[in-house]
């Protein structure tokens, strides 16, 4: 019903999620389920990028690699070990019934095979279009079946601009500006300078100065260069699927907007976080900032702001198009 985000409300509104006692609080946002199929394996590419895997920091290769993590995450779910997750499983006949179907009749003589078996099923289930049905007034458009507004429209144009907007730099996953298929990431890691959410480090008990390493966090990862990025995710439903940014440290979709904006504007306004009347704040990690792809092109006067949010809104799936307005 909410674009596969967690909906409930914290003492950090929806920036971090609770966990399963009722009183722990993540550190991250939680990203959108919605076409996650499409992030590849995660890799490092022929032009040595870390691409790809699940989280936003890639440490699960897929699908079913991430669904495997909440149960046993002692501030998500915290359930004791994988046999107490396959109890739990038991206790249901159907699923009794429909693991011995698919994964064999003695898949519960092995604790592992059975959790394994939840997974895998989960990961099958995501990989379905209900995840990913490529309708939303976008793909309608490219379709011939509807039209954008001039506002849209405009947007659309800078969006795929490359000498406008950098967004296509990294949001951009097919070459083509009219693919059917485009699902708005790259599957790339950068640090753009993201500052830390104090008002949820004050609630989530995690000290003000920790420092979220992204990608580094990854146990596959010991590049220190990596430090500080987090996977490019998908525009799809960006509308519906606030907060922004890793941290949620953004509820608006047109603030995170105007955050890269700053990169490449001169003006005092643009410097100014329009949710809380100060700076940007300084980043979480400094050193590794995608410089190159921030600065890319002009500053955006109000009117091609406004462009763009109206057309990261046309990214909405038909069914969460009524979420647009609540």
């Amino acid at each position: 019903d909410f674009a596969f985000v967690d909906p409930r409300e914290t003492e950090a509104g929806l920036a971090v999620s609770l966990g399963d006692d009722g009183t722990s609080l993540g550190d991250r946002n939680a990203p959108t389920a919605g076409y996650a199929r499409f992030s590849p394996p995660f890799h490092l590419n022929d032009e040595g990028l870390y691409v790809g895997g699940q989280f936003l920091d890639g440490r699960e290769p897929d699908l079913a690699g991430q669904a495997g993590g909440p149960p046993l995450n002692p501030i998500e779910m915290g359930m004791a070990d994988k046999e107490s997750v396959v109890e739990r499983l038991r206790e249901n006949p159907r699923y009794v019934a429909g693991f011995e179907k698919f994964y064999g009749a003695d898949v519960f003589d092995d604790p592992a095979k059975a959790y394994g078996a939840m997974t895998q099923s989960i990961a099958a289930f995501e990989q379905t279009p209900f995840f990913a049905p490529f309708d939303s007034k976008y793909d309608r458009f490219l379709r011939g079946e509807e039209k954008l507004t001039e506002q849209e429209e405009l947007g659309r144009l800078l969006f795929f601009s490359q000498q406008f907007t950098n967004c296509n730099l990294c949001h951009q996953l097919r070459r083509s500006a009219i693919a059917p298929d485009e699902t708005f990431s790259n599957y790339q890691y950068h640090n753009i300078g993201i500052p830390v959410n104090a008002a949820v480090r004050e609630l989530n008990g995690v000290a003000q100065d920790f420092v979220d390493h992204g990608l580094l966090d990854n146990p596959s990862v010991d590049d220190p260069a990596q430090d500080g990025k987090f996977k490019v995710p998908t525009l799809r439903n960006v509308a519906v699927t606030g907060p922004y940014m890793h941290n949620g440290v953004f509820k608006e979709l047109r603030t995170a907007v105007l955050f890269y904006n700053r990169y490449n504007s001169k003006s005092a306004k643009r410097q100014i976080n329009p949710e809380t009347g100060v700076l940007w704040g300084d980043p979480e990690v400094p050193g590794t900032l995608s410089v190159k792809e921030l600065t890319h092109g002009p500053a955006l006067d109000d009117k091609r702001i406004d462009a763009l949010v109206a057309f990261l809104k046309t990214l909405t799936d038909r069914r969460y198009e009524h979420l647009l307005e609540e």
